[in-house]
């Protein structure tokens, strides 16, 4: 119950922080172009640097096995999503795109720190390399109908891959981090959250929202991606992961919990799919997920005490 009370306030903050820049966008004080701008400094320098720093802890027999668990752990849970999205919407890209990616990075990191500590974010790191590895791969195939983006080199090219490769080099080996070079991480880190949500509350502000609201599509994706998966996940966690990984299990269904995942909008625009649609998905799904992360933390909290 901690947990979920912890959660559900690190939510609140989160949101207040949308709404802030939901107000900067209707003012003008952000724009279309620097939206554009802000999307482009989080996923090319923050996200990067969440995923590095996230490497930079302690090699020892207790990480490598929280590594090996973690890993597995998180790209199982991200085959499932696909699998179980690919299943449910094998005829509409968008939302088969959508509820097969939370957003891990950019939800899921502050809420795993509030929840635990920045440690904690370690054990995310594989979770959300494979998320937007998968994002930049299968994604874009199946938005756009191609296998190019499938292909290794697409993959070698993949945002977050170097970022990955660099973070696990820097753990397996050990290479000690200048004073000056973990300050700058720290406080590019430090921006991840604020610059996050003002990116929502910025979609929110431009958003057409009768339009969003009133389409049926968007309530389905987000029940797959809100409910659906986090309680197969659930159940999975539970059933194969022992009682000895607890804080990475509580870390690896935190991530599943999360609201469709920005980068959905992205690449609609990118390819020229619908683009309202996917905003809408995120919005929505975001919005909803202010009640649906602590009730389904709780009821997990509830099923791993029994």
């Amino acid at each position: 119950m901690e947990t979920a009370l912890i959660i559900l306030n690190q939510i609140l903050l989160m949101f207040l922080l949308s709404a802030i820049g939901f107000y900067l966008f209707k003012k003008s004080y952000i724009t279309k172009e620097g939206l554009r701008s802000i999307g482009n400094i989080l996923i090319h320098l923050v996200l990067p640097c969440v995923i590095i720093k996230g490497f930079l802890v302690e090699r020892d027999a207790a990480h490598l096995t929280g590594l090996a668990v973690s890993g597995l752990a998180g790209v199982g849970s991200v085959l499932l999503s696909i699998v179980i999205s690919r299943l449910l919407f094998r005829k509409d890209a968008i939302a088969s795109f959508a509820s097969s990616f939370s957003n891990p990075g950019f939800f899921g990191v502050p809420l795993v720190v509030a929840a635990f500590s920045d440690g904690a974010v370690f054990y995310m790191a594989s979770f959300i390399a494979a998320i937007n590895i998968g994002q930049f791969t299968y994604g874009v195939a199946i938005m756009t109908g191609s296998s190019d983006s499938i292909r290794p080199k697409a993959i070698l090219k993949a945002p977050f891959f170097g970022a990955t490769a660099l973070g696990l080099l820097l753990f397996f080996l050990r290479v000690p981090v200048p004073g000056i070079a973990m300050r700058v991480l720290d406080t590019v880190t430090g921006i991840n959250t604020p610059l996050a949500m003002f990116t929502i509350g910025c979609y929110l502000a431009a958003a057409d929202l009768p339009s969003i609201f009133g389409r049926r599509e968007v309530y389905l994706v987000t029940l797959v991606r809100l409910i659906v998966i986090p309680l197969i996940t659930m159940g999975l966690l539970l059933l194969l992961i022992p009682d000895i990984y607890a804080d990475i299990r509580m870390v690896v269904m935190i991530t599943a919990t999360c609201p469709v995942g920005s980068n959905v909008a992205v690449y609609a625009q990118l390819h020229n799919k619908d683009y309202a649609y996917s905003v809408g998905t995120v919005i929505v799904s975001t919005l909803l997920s202010v009640i649906t992360i602590p009730a389904i933390i709780y009821l997990y909290q509830m099923l791993a005490a029994m």
